[in-house]
């Protein structure tokens, strides 16, 4: 279904970008370090979910709506920046110990939201659409036909490899705060730090594009 070569050359240029600092591992930082590593792994999980949507979308074509609408694309910016916002002013009120809600919950209500935090913020973001646009089909070939096959070949390929390295990400930096989390006054501090970067995030987000 898919050019072998031109799949080996998109492996290693989808490594590069999953391992390359961004907004999402960011986000998956902040999120790890306010609830501890299930939920940093919970986040992770949640971004490669959107970004599977991301993919679909691509595949089908509803991706190129946003070169056509290009109110939409500002619309989903101000949205998503608008979130970020949201979620910086609740870390900095945040007084409670990082996981502290979810001891002994399991999937509790701060997995399941940092799960959505993920997904939201991941499918808010404009400029993933349109990377899904302007990367994947480079690797495409269209003689081979099947083109919305390929592209959820691709598509599932760099969600699976983002996962791999976001999860690890988030797994470290939530075992880093679970050390840290027994001082509130550091407790304190990795929720100013959350704020921090979810409030960085949103004036990319609002000023890029």
């Amino acid at each position: 279904m898919v050019d072998m070569h031109l799949y080996a050359a998109f492996l290693v240029a989808a490594f590069a970008l999953c391992v390359t600092p961004g907004p999402d591992m960011m986000f998956i930082v902040a999120v790890g370090g306010r609830g501890g590593p299930a939920a940093g792994v919970m986040a992770a999980f949640g971004v490669a979910c959107a970004m599977l949507v991301h993919a679909v979308a691509a595949a089908l074509g509803l991706s190129a709506l946003f070169e056509a609408l290009p109110t939409l694309y500002h619309v989903l910016r101000w949205a998503g920046a608008a979130y970020l916002l949201y979620l910086a002013v609740k870390a900095f009120r945040d007084r409670s110990v990082p996981g502290e809600e979810d001891s002994g919950s399991g999937a509790g209500p701060g997995l399941r939201r940092a799960f959505w935090q993920g997904a939201i913020t991941n499918l808010l973001n404009p400029k993933v659409i349109l990377f899904n646009v302007a990367f994947l089909p480079q690797f495409v070939d269209p003689e081979l036909g099947h083109v919305p096959g390929q592209f959820m070949v691709l598509g599932v390929t760099i969600v699976v490899m983002g996962f791999l390295v976001d999860g690890v990400i988030g797994l470290l930096s939530g075992k880093l705060s679970a050390l840290l989390r027994r001082s509130r006054r550091v407790a304190r501090g990795l929720n100013v730090f959350s704020g921090t970067v979810f409030v960085g995030l949103a004036l990319k987000v609002s000023t890029d594009g």
